[in-house]
């Protein structure tokens, strides 16, 4: 049943956390050097949130747990709510894209079920059902209206990669033959929906588990490489959890340890070269684990964010330094047409933040 939930705000944080640079690395780039928190507020959402797709500062998607699927159009203000049913169970979400012709919901484990809306959630078609029992994806995103990918954990021995060439009405998943094949231990997270960055025609997907490695694509899945990187792995809770590009050289990588949330060295890294090369940056200080990277918009690659459990994390310098604007736990966000407003989604939890 749907349901338009009206809601008001539940926290309300005003300059208490500011970011600040150590130098004047964002003079003149449209970023100030020091970041500060306006506003935080929450909405409570029925279900546990890992995947969120903003369109602007007042539209924003979101799936989670228990089918449970909904949209905001105006700033949060106003909540549209439903979830699916499928044979009787509900699929757990943590995978969503939005198109401007569609809205797009993937679920983890078996049967993996890809769900396609054209009318805002009203009805769905299945685009995409796979049963194989170690099935579980994890990403989802679009290049334009019409190509899209979707990334889990290796089958057979390779990532699962699903691509779509007309706006997600019909999907193909790649064969082991056109993929790097994955290492022995080697899977991918569904913490927040960030697995996957697109730039251009590029792509990257990240890695954890025995290895953390970046498998990339220039050409919209039509080749692949692998990448290695210094990240923290071995574990079956260790590697890169979260992957976000500025444009198609400056990208950067955040994870750590689940199991030691609090270790801060081998768990962020940069790039310069297009993913080629990684260079860890602020070892040993900074966040520990965080489960979402995105850069800040408008601010050169200076700009990084990033939430996890504990709290929300900001740099201006490129990662150099880190400080903390939250201790709100959120394990995804996304920005909206600025880097003034930051939505972020967590366990039953919707936030929205804005900056000066």
């Amino acid at each position: 049943m749907r349901f338009i939930y009206t809601l008001g705000s539940l926290f309300f944080f005003l300059f208490l956390f500011s970011c600040s640079s150590q130098s004047e690395t964002t003079a003149g780039i449209g970023l100030p050097d020091t970041l500060r928190i306006q506003s935080l507020d929450t909405f409570p959402i029925p279900s546990s949130i890992r995947a969120l797709e903003v369109l602007n500062d007042s539209t924003a998607w979101f799936a989670g747990s228990g089918g449970v699927y909904g949209y905001t159009e105006d700033g949060g203000r106003h909540w549209t709510v439903d979830s699916l049913l499928a044979d009787s169970v509900r699929p757990h979400f943590r995978s969503i894209a939005v198109t401007e012709e569609a809205v797009f919901l993937l679920s983890i484990a078996s049967p993996a079920l890809l769900y396609r809306s054209e009318d805002k959630g009203e009805s769905w078609q299945a685009v995409y059902r796979e049963d194989h029992p170690a099935v579980f994806y994890d990403a989802l995103a679009f290049w334009d209206d019409k190509a899209g990918i979707a990334m889990g954990d290796p089958i057979d021995g390779c990532l699962s990669v699903l691509l779509t060439r007309d706006g997600g009405r019909s999907w193909r998943k790649l064969p082991c033959s056109q993929l790097p094949p994955a290492e022995e231990g080697e899977a991918a997270f569904a913490a927040s929906n960030s697995n996957i960055a697109l730039y251009g025609h590029h792509a990257w997907m990240v890695s954890g588990g025995k290895r953390a490695r970046v498998f990339h694509t220039p050409d919209r899945g039509a080749s692949w490489e692998v990448f290695s990187t210094p990240f923290i792995e071995g574990e079956q809770m260790t590697g890169i959890f979260s992957v976000d590009f500025y444009d198609e050289k400056q990208g950067v990588i955040f994870g750590g340890d689940w199991n030691r949330k609090e270790m801060n060295s081998r768990n962020k890294a940069v790039t310069k070269d297009g993913g080629h090369t990684w260079r860890l940056v602020s070892e040993g200080k900074g966040p520990g684990y965080r489960s979402c990277v995105q850069y800040i918009p408008q601010s050169q690659g200076k700009g990084i964010m990033a939430c996890g459990i504990p709290g929300i994390s900001c740099s201006v310098d490129g990662g150099e330094n880190w400080s903390a604007l939250s201790t709100e736990n959120f394990y995804t966000l996304r920005f909206g047409e600025s880097w003034q407003t930051l939505w972020l989604a967590g366990d039953g939890k919707i936030g929205k933040m804005t900056l000066e």
